[in-house]
């Protein structure tokens, strides 16, 4: 009883920092991230064929150790073996390049994790960002096979930062607790980067057929449209990414975004804009607005997805993300050749 009043307190604790000040550490630990007893039966079914040889379960032909050269990309300081530099590519163009090869491997995920400051929200004891690492984990659990590798870009505002792509549950491990410890972004960080240009850069540095996680809650900052009509700047980048790769995105939002509540009157404070307004949330009709846009913005998003070609995860904070995945992968495995047939009219 008294470790679950303890249990209990701590997360009250986590939620209401998470509200009121500005997060300074995960909300999870590493060792709830790793949920391989509840998810041992289920699996991913990768129905997109890969390009290269049938090495067990998945056909790849993907970057990793070997003699065949692969395509050239900028060197990444800190991260790349400065022995596969490219120097005719490097005297060209006046950049650092190095050069990859090729592996003979069965599949290759990346995820995009958008750590941007509105994912530092969470009113029932985890934030949306940390619930993100979560849903990674869980994908990597499933779909990982032997050989199988996983890799990660970090999104900031003024930086993408990418962990490099390896195999094996321990490495795995290594890059969840890379994302956990990632310094959290300070509300109104400015930066170049949006979601529109993480995908895009995504879809430019990992060339090579694969599984692509997307993890955001698809807020852009200063964009108020309610009017599925009109598509959010990041679709289209979505949908050229979605042409030769099986597409995962995974919404991420919190309970209090969608149903706003009674509290009295308080601030309402955008942390990526300089957007605040004081709301009566005593006010029934006010709340019913609220959550009346809410619920048309989130419409918007899931439509956006829809038309991009990509399949949906929602998770929820005040919900049990296991589950949900669960429930969304023995579904999936019945609808995945219909979801990902590439959209028409978007060039690769």
């Amino acid at each position: 009883m008294a470790g679950g009043s303890a249990k209990l307190a701590a997360a009250e604790a986590a939620a209401l920092a998470s509200v009121l000040t500005e997060p300074t550490a995960p909300t999870l630990p590493l060792n709830q991230l790793a949920p391989e007893a509840a998810l041992r039966r289920l699996e991913l079914t990768i129905v997109r064929r890969l390009e290269g040889f049938l090495h067990g379960d998945h056909r790849g032909l993907l970057p990793g150790p070997g003699s065949e050269l692969n395509d050239a990309r900028i060197y990444v300081p800190g991260q790349d073996d400065v022995r596969k530099m490219d120097w005719h590519v490097t005297a060209r163009t006046t950049v650092p390049h190095v050069r990859d090869t090729i592996a003979d491997r069965e599949l290759e995920t990346w995820a995009l994790l958008d750590v941007t400051p509105s994912m530092n929200w969470g009113t029932e004891g985890v934030t949306k960002r940390d619930l993100g690492i979560a849903a990674i984990a869980t994908i990597g659990f499933l779909s990982a096979k032997m050989g199988d590798r996983f890799g990660g870009l970090i999104m900031r505002p003024e930086e993408l930062k990418r962990l490099p792509a390896r195999s094996g549950r321990t490495a795995l491990y290594a890059l969840l607790r890379r994302m956990l410890l990632e310094p959290i972004v300070p509300d109104h960080a400015t930066g170049p980067f949006s979601l529109a240009e993480g995908i895009s850069k995504l879809n430019n540095m990992e060339r090579r057929r694969g599984l692509r996680l997307v993890v955001s809650d698809f807020l852009t900052p200063g964009d108020f449209e309610l009017d599925a009509d009109i598509p959010p700047d990041w679709e289209r980048p979505l949908r050229r990414l979605s042409v030769r790769n099986q597409v995962l995105a995974i919404e991420v939002v919190d309970r209090h975004e969608l149903e706003f509540a009674d509290v009295g009157e308080v601030m309402i404070r955008d942390p990526e804009t300089r957007f605040e307004r004081f709301v009566n949330t005593s006010d029934a009709s006010a709340r019913a607005r609220m959550d009346q846009a809410s619920a048309a913005q989130r419409e918007r998003i899931r439509i956006a997805l829809r038309r991009a070609g990509v399949a949906h995860i929602q998770l929820r904070t005040d919900r049990d993300w296991v589950q949900d995945i669960a429930r969304f992968v023995l579904a999936y495995r019945r609808t995945a050749a219909i979801l990902h047939i590439p959209p028409q009219g978007v060039s690769k």
